[in-house]
């Protein structure tokens, strides 16, 4: 049976009762076994009747209801027909979030695709709506329900967006374009990227106004556009209800954003108009992706933009991430439409550069996977100069001259590639990933208890192969790299290597960072899905990747494929959520579903979800967090009340996962610095600096070594905040308290 725990917390004259549930392994509905928590247990009657080394997939799970005509229909069916003859479609979570309190916020994905009948390319500027959120709960049997947050759609341009047309402000605005003939589909949530802000609400930044370019009311055929938007949604958990912040400056469509360290969101990339990237206004923006950078204030709701030495040509959903020194890193990698290229300066995101917040500049630091050190001989200002947006002749006539005081550091540099065969597996491994996860492996104090090294986890994907640049491949790579980045200030070293290679090459697979320190990917397909839908076979098997071994082992295979638009995000207990599929049309024509030759499953969307439970979550011997302070900030030392404290021998925290995509841009987790204390106490030491753990909600886990490998506990709640941003301080009073040497502890027991 499962367990489920309630936090009761009792406070000096008063009692609070917060609900935190925390599921172990699955039940009920999911079917999972777990026993209770045995101290004494040995290894052997740890493990439950059923236990797999490869862990398991629940039966897949959806939404029993679909609302056609006004009226809720329970169906096990995807669509419904309504009266006027258009399918009604459950969403499918394109976009997923773990809210604060242990809830699942979801987006749909390509609301509409089930109603073309003949090209997606040709009906789809017409027949899209805006996309569905949800939010799914599980009670303590594993029992899911869902609520629909309010406004449904999320509630952006009501009014109908003011579109970048052609046409747009000229006398024969709305000549050749559909734009204004309706605001049914002028705010879809769907590629808008999102994340979480300190206050444990979601915000979700861009998306899509669909319509035909060129088109004619009236008429159900053209050219369909993406144009991306500007507005900023903000979901709050506590009411289940979106509202309007403050609108970008650019239209963003598949953009990427990043918490900084004093709490603001950093946003870049993204694309104004998808298929016609023409931008009569600003010529030179035209034919690429938006390049100017912004920044957001949580606390004013304004976003403003950075100046020109921030801008950067990169990738759609650019994989970006805040280092310990507040440098945001770009890794090379994110969506590119290969093989046919998508911008003209497309051989620049090869290049792996930071952003530094406090100059507003970018700094190239090399090519990504290879030992070319583009810094390190004059090229660091490589990408800005050749970006025409924020051309300076006083930086071509350093950059120039920088190169002609060193030419022989840069062919020495060059010359490192060499032509050996361990260079040659390098090289292909090198470069621009499409498609891929980027993923930060826990971040780990030194001896002096700082963080200052960070190692990213790069795997599958489409690969450039170092040379081809523009346009890159178009079958997945099997290969997986390590990018290690050292910080010392605003000194970045960057190095690369190959670990072991993935059982088999995947496209567009989601990647988790596990409690125990693995790291799962899920999903994706064998091909890419983007060049020509519905041709990828679906990959339904996850595998491990283990970072004490630098090797992939393959785990079980789940119940549905899931190639494009899935998800999936750890959950408060450590098993895994597993959602999405949310495919474009067959071949951008209609949905033809090929499944009987081995194809991936093109019949619409996948409302379904499930739940895959690791090895180490059907266990009956998990270590418990018996209490914990629920806010803390940076320096913070505090007790923990766990049992079999002397077994446990580390703690993490792990920021909660909002992803799309295949990203976050906020994932991370922390190797805490741990004193052992009396009895069933740990003391455990915070970062010293929000650049490492940036304010918002976090889980900590505590572990131990088994024969079986590492088992990690459910997570306690800890709400990271920042003293500096008062807007976004807890509204939740907490129960902890302060002993005398200046260590918090919590009052609240959990049961």
């Amino acid at each position: 049976m499962s367990t489920h725990r309630n936090r009761l917390c009792q406070l000096t004259g008063s009692f609070l009762l917060i609900a935190a549930e925390s599921t172990t392994a699955s039940a009920g509905l999911l079917g999972g076994l777990l026993g209770t928590s045995n101290e004494d247990s040995s290894s052997q009657t740890a493990l439950a009747e059923d236990y797999s080394e490869k862990g398991r997939f629940s039966e897949p799970f959806a939404e029993p209801t679909i609302i056609v005509d006004g009226e809720a229909v329970e169906t096990d069916e995807k669509c419904i027909t309504r009266a006027d003859g258009m399918d009604e479609c459950k969403p499918a979570a394109g976009t997923m979030a773990l809210l604060k309190d242990g809830r699942l916020l979801y987006l749909n994905a390509l609301e509409g695709t089930e109603n073309v009948e003949l090209s997606i390319v040709a009906e789809f500027g017409e027949v899209s709506v805006n996309d569905q959120t949800r939010v799914l709960s599980l009670d303590e049997s594993d029992n899911p329900s869902w609520l629909k947050p309010s406004p449904l759609d999320a509630g952006a341009n009501p009014d109908g967006n003011d579109s970048e047309t052609l046409l747009n402000g000229t006398e024969l605005d709305g000549l050749i374009d559909t734009a204004d003939n309706t605001s049914k589909n002028d705010g879809a949530l769907f590629c808008s990227d999102v994340i979480g802000l300190a206050n444990g609400d979601v915000m979700a930044v861009g998306g899509t106004d669909y319509y035909s370019e060129p088109g004619i009311d009236g008429l159900p055929l053209g050219v369909a556009e993406l144009e991306g938007i500007k507005n900023s949604r903000i979901f709050d958990e506590a009411t289940n209800t979106w509202r309007q912040s403050g609108d970008m400056t650019y239209g963003r469509w598949y953009p990427s954003l990043v918490t900084l360290g004093n709490g603001d969101v950093f946003v870049a990339s993204g694309v104004t108009k998808l298929l016609k990237p023409v931008y009569p206004d600003e010529p030179l923006n035209s034919g690429r992706n938006v390049v100017q950078t912004e920044t957001y204030n949580p606390c004013a709701g304004v976003w403003t933009e950075n100046p020109s030495t921030a801008d950067r040509s990169l990738p759609l959903y650019p994989r970006m991430h805040l280092l310990p020194n507040g440098h945001v890193l770009y890794n090379a990698g994110g969506q590119a439409f290969n093989p046919f290229g998508q911008g003209y300066d497309q051989a620049l995101w090869n290049i792996v550069a930071s952003y530094n917040p406090a100059t507003q500049r970018w700094n190239d630091i090399g090519y990504a996977g290879l030992p070319l050190r583009l810094d390190e001989v004059g090229l660091d200002q490589l990408s800005s100069t050749l970006n025409i947006t924020n051309l300076s002749l006083d930086q071509i006539g350093s950059l120039l001259g920088d190169v002609l005081e060193a030419p022989s550091d840069l062919l020495e540099s060059g010359a490192e590639l060499g032509v050996s065969e361990d260079d040659l597996r390098m090289a292909i491994a090198g470069g621009m990933r499409g498609s891929t996860s980027s993923t930060m492996l826990p971040l780990k104090p030194n001896a002096n208890g700082e963080y200052t090294d960070v190692e990213l986890l790069t795997a599958g994907g489409v690969p450039s192969y170092a040379l081809l640049t523009n346009p890159g491949g178009y079958l997945p790579t099997d290969q997986s790299r390590i990018d290690r980045i050292t910080t010392n200030g605003d000194d970045i070293g960057y190095e690369s290597r190959l670990t072991g290679s993935l059982n088999q090459p995947r496209w567009y697979g989601t990647n988790v960072l596990m409690p125990d320190g693995s790291v799962m990917v899920f999903s994706g397909g064998n091909r890419d899905g983007v060049v020509a839908p519905g041709l990828e076979g679906p990959i339904r098997t996850a595998e491990r990747f283990d970072p004490e071994t630098g090797t992939w082992t393959e785990m079980a295979t789940g119940h549905r494929a899931r190639t494009y638009h899935n998800t999936a995000v750890l959950m408060e207990d450590g098993r895994v959520m597993i959602a999405g599929h949310s495919p474009i049309n067959t071949a951008y024509l209609t949905f033809v579903d090929l499944q009987d030759f081995g194809l991936a499953p093109y019949d619409g969307r996948d409302p379904s979800f499930e739940i895959y439970t690791p090895p180490y979550a059907m266990r009956d011997d998990r270590p418990e967090i018996q209490s914990a302070p629920r806010n803390l900030s940076i320096g913070d030392r505090f007790n923990i009340k766990v049992d079999q404290a002397d077994q446990i021998d580390k703690a993490l925290l792990i920021r909660r996962t909002v992803m799309t995509h295949v990203i976050d841009g906020d994932q991370r987790a922390i190797e805490l610095v741990m004193e052992r204390g009396n009895g069933n106490k740990l003391t455990l030491k915070m970062p010293d600096n929000h650049n490492v753990v940036p304010a918002g909600e976090y889980m900590l886990f505590v572990s131990k070594q088994t024969t079986e490998g590492r088992v990690p506990s459910i997570s306690a709640p800890i709400t990271v905040v920042n003293e500096n941003l008062e807007c976004m301080a807890p509204t939740q009073m907490a129960g902890d308290t302060t002993t005398a040497d200046g260590i918090i502890e919590s009052t609240l027991e959990i049961l």
